[in-house]
């Protein structure tokens, strides 16, 4: 009988990690201050690394902390010590890309398990097994592997050599994130968490007699975008992938926001949970799970290089911006049960009168009108300006904390 799979999801921050898990992670990626790939997130200091353990734990949770960047020789040398460190307080697993990291963790942190990085590349059942021989318990594929070379790799290793794959988020045009652009164009090593992300920017082409004229490259009448790609999003074929085999989904995007974390995370959940309880009930609110991965910030979606037989281009031709239809109006902190009011951290303008949603945890996303409203003195107010300030909400039931006020952009 196929076991459900673990659903991974990312976080940036100490916060993220903590809607992550509220809403429905089984467990959660973070970096710390060093040999992480994503310098644009917050990251964990040592302090924080040990708290979250415990976080996750306590709930039955699982977190493992990134090492995949490419680490330099002065980097190395600290590395044993960090090893150390993250086997002391309990980590689940280390991600790593790097034999010399991998033979680190080997010797240091023995008992602490290894998982292998998208970043190695990892595309073939040969390479697979080299890295469970040497001591990796799981593989995280390569984003460039079709569902059915993935179901060849499952079967040609061993049983207990587990397997990752990326479910969903931004997609690299160059080969599982080993791109040099970034370092020549600015200086910013992507393969040590800083990239400037050169994919997404509009090029032109110039004539080396005359400087300063740029001639467009149109693809389209918009520009050229010829790096740009689409986001991945597999939702709509969790039956084909939970029957592949696969340990772990993994969501990409340890540098989004906590209400990204949780709305594709929570999806992702309710999703997943069908396909192994009920999968006519899967196909049934699928519509519904597919509106709520809409409603995140995100680029156009495909399906990555699993079917290519569909020949679906990953490009973006449009521009390199984000598909905005919703946005965030605010954080609820609490709920006053003797006024019956939500109380509510702003993130953007708020109007009485118009209809917003909540997102809570566990829940189906609910949409209600503001009748009305007050200020942080007990005012009623009708609108009230993003300023980062509080406001209290008249709603009719309790709603738990960690959830969202959004609504929908004009």
């Amino acid at each position: 009988m196929l076991k459900k799979p673990e659903l991974l999801a990312p976080a940036g921050n100490y916060s993220r990690m903590v809607y992550a898990i509220e809403y429905g992670a089984d467990a959660v990626y973070v970096g710390g201050e060093e040999y992480s790939l994503r310098t644009a997130s917050n990251n964990f200091s040592c302090q924080e690394l040990e708290k979250a353990v415990d976080f996750a734990h306590v709930r039955g949770k699982r977190l493992y902390v990134a090492c995949n960047a490419v680490p330099r020789n002065g980097e190395i040398d600290r590395l044993p010590e960090y090893a150390s460190f993250l086997e002391k307080i309990g980590v689940d697993a280390v991600i790593i890309s790097d034999l010399g990291s991998l033979r680190i963790f080997r010797r240091y942190a023995p008992q602490l398990t290894v998982h292998v990085s998208t970043q190695a590349n990892t595309v073939n059942y040969e390479a697979c097994r080299s890295w469970y021989e040497l001591g990796a318990q799981r593989i995280v594929l390569g984003r460039e592997l079709s569902l059915e070379e993935i179901v060849e790799i499952r079967s040609r290793i061993p049983k207990d050599c587990e397997l990752e794959i990326f479910v969903h988020g931004a997609m690299c045009m160059a080969h599982s994130g080993r791109c040099l652009l970034s370092d020549f164009l600015t200086g910013r090593d992507s393969n040590r968490g800083d990239c400037a992300q050169p994919c997404r920017w509009k090029y032109t082409l110039t004539e080396e007699k005359r400087p300063g004229e740029h001639f467009p490259v149109l693809e389209t009448d918009n520009g050229t975008y010829f790096l740009n790609s689409k986001d991945l999003c597999m939702i709509e074929h969790l039956p084909e992938l939970c029957n592949a085999g696969i340990t772990s989904f993994k969501i990409e995007g340890r540098a989004k926001t906590e209400y990204y974390v949780a709305g594709v995370t929570q999806a992702y959940r309710m999703a997943l949970d069908d396909c192994f309880e009920d999968v006519e009930r899967y196909a049934v609110n699928l519509p519904q799970y597919r509106e709520e991965v809409n409603k995140v910030s995100h680029r156009p979606y495909y399906t990555g290089f699993f079917f290519p037989e569909n020949n679906v281009s990953g490009q973006n031709y449009e521009d390199s911006s984000y598909i905005r239809a919703y946005e965030l109006a605010g954080i609820i902190e609490g709920y006053d049960s003797l006024h019956r009011r939500l109380l509510v951290s702003q993130r953007n303008k708020i109007f009485a009168g118009e209809e917003y949603e909540i997102l809570e945890a566990g829940k189906a996303s609910r949409t209600f009108r503001i009748e009305k409203m007050y200020d942080e003195e007990g005012n009623s107010i009708l609108f009230a300006p993003h300023a980062e300030q509080k406001v209290s909400i008249e709603y009719p039931s309790y709603v738990g904390t960690h959830s969202f006020l959004r609504k929908r952009k004009i």
